[in-house]
């Protein structure tokens, strides 16, 4: 059993020939708080990078594998990009979008 005392910095538990007293400097205790939460976020770190190493795959990703094809968006229509040209190209342009 131990009792400790913040505010003078003092830690008073019984002892075989006693009450044994430790104090503090304000240095050492605030060395201590420092590392203390260090510690603390170190293990907070190493738990939820477990928890990403279990949620990831494990084989990369294939970029030649195609997944499936691209769909235009309800709202787009096609547009010329140059009407005067013979080739024709086509853009897919948003109809929901502002006039800004």
């Amino acid at each position: 059993m131990a009792v400790l005392n913040y505010t003078y910095l003092k830690l008073k538990m019984s002892g075989p020939y006693g009450v044994i007293t430790i104090g503090a400097s304000f240095q050492r205790t605030y060395k201590c708080e420092v590392e203390c939460c260090g510690h603390a976020a170190a293990i907070v770190t190493s738990g939820e990078l477990a928890t990403l190493r279990e949620e990831v795959t494990e084989e990369a990703p294939d970029a030649k594998k195609s997944i499936g094809s691209f769909e235009s968006v309800e709202g787009s229509k096609e547009v010329l990009v140059d009407p005067r040209s013979a080739k024709g190209k086509m853009i897919r342009v948003g109809t929901m979008l502002s006039s800004k």
